[in-house]
């Protein structure tokens, strides 16, 4: 227990995580297409809006705002060479958050994928991207981070990569992937496969689990999936609220509060002990999550009867962990919503 994460993981059944990012920067004002890292340095006061949203609705560990933060995605703005020092801004504000809060919060600095393709199929090296990956890992360590937060991956090499970079930067981390494609990564990742790679690394994470994805149901699933392989870190459950869709010009995820608490719930029972939400996710969804977390007891592990009931539907027929079969393909996921 040599970090504030492991310990509250030693004493808390469950950790309420945050919800999204995009969702709520977009309802401050960010316009589609704006790096959201910027508004660290540009708009501090609403990211620390951002953050004691989610610590106000009940979370106990909020992502810091530095998904796109690496030297990879920032180029896309001409701001390569400060992505050390805009991931720093995200955690220094997320500290001071979190420090004036009483009682106890995980700030946990999120990292998302380059948005490259990684050797032999892309361009990326290995020694590539662990730079690409330790440069922000550092910046969030300088800022106060607790925890380093890796999420949305598809491709087990940028996982790898990642646990590489931050094992230099000596820091305890977690990681996500996001199973989009009938069960599986973009890249073709099963849970099966999942599992044997977050636990067989040199610095496994102290939790891993799935993000994203296409529904609150087909997260489960995977999580699930994940959980009858019994690993020894914490499983995380960050699904999005509901399916999105195309409203008035904007996207719009259908999952109500009671909806994410029938979630949050269902992960709890499913085997989850870090629940969060990921695209859609509002204050109003975490507010429901933790009421229905605290007040409702534990059960069995719902069927999958139960999620499709509570949730709707699965979004394909398999999960994934049916031998042989090639994934569809799908287009590169941009950053969470």
């Amino acid at each position: 227990m040599n970090t504030p994460l492991e310990k509250m993981l030693s004493e808390r059944p469950w950790i309420l995580a945050d919800g999204a990012t995009g969702t709520n920067l977009f309802n401050m004002g960010l316009l589609s297409g704006d790096a959201p890292e910027l508004w660290n340095e540009q708009h501090p006061e609403r990211i620390r809006e951002l953050y004691q949203m989610a610590v106000d609705a009940g979370s106990d560990l909020f992502l810091t705002n530095s998904f796109g933060g690496n030297a990879s995605r920032l180029k896309l703005h001409d701001q390569a060479h400060r992505a050390f020092h805009l991931s720093k801004i995200s955690a220094e504000i997320g500290r001071d958050v979190a420090d004036k809060t009483e009682r106890d919060i995980i700030v946990a600095g999120s990292v998302g994928p380059t948005g490259d393709i990684m050797q032999p199929v892309g361009p990326l090296s290995h020694s590539d991207a662990v730079e690409i990956f330790h440069e922000q890992a550092e910046g969030l360590k300088e800022g106060g981070a607790d925890v380093l937060w890796l999420e949305t991956i598809s491709a087990p090499e940028e996982y790898r990569a990642a646990a590489e970079a931050f094992a230099r930067a000596d820091m305890a981390w977690c990681g996500t992937m996001s199973f989009d494609t009938a069960g599986r990564t973009m890249m073709g990742v099963t849970v099966s496969a999942f599992v044997e790679l977050a636990s067989g690394l040199p610095n496994p994470p102290l939790g891993f689990g799935a993000n994203c994805g296409t529904g609150a149901a087909d997260l489960l699933r995977t999580l699930q999936g994940l959980a009858a392989h019994t690993p020894a870190q914490a499983l995380i459950a960050k699904g999005n609220a509901g399916i999105p869709k195309y409203v008035d010009g904007h996207i719009h995820y259908d999952g109500t509060p009671e909806l994410m608490a029938d979630y949050a719930v269902m992960a709890r029972d499913s085997g989850a002990t870090i629940i969060g939400g990921c695209c859609g996710t509002m204050p109003d969804h975490l507010s429901a999550m933790r009421e229905a977390l605290e007040t409702r007891p534990s059960a069995d592990k719902p069927s999958h009867q139960d999620i499709t009931k509570a949730l709707g539907a699965f979004s394909s027929e398999t999960d994934g962990t049916e031998p042989g079969g090639a994934p569809p393909t799908r287009v590169r996921r941009g950053r969470r919503k």
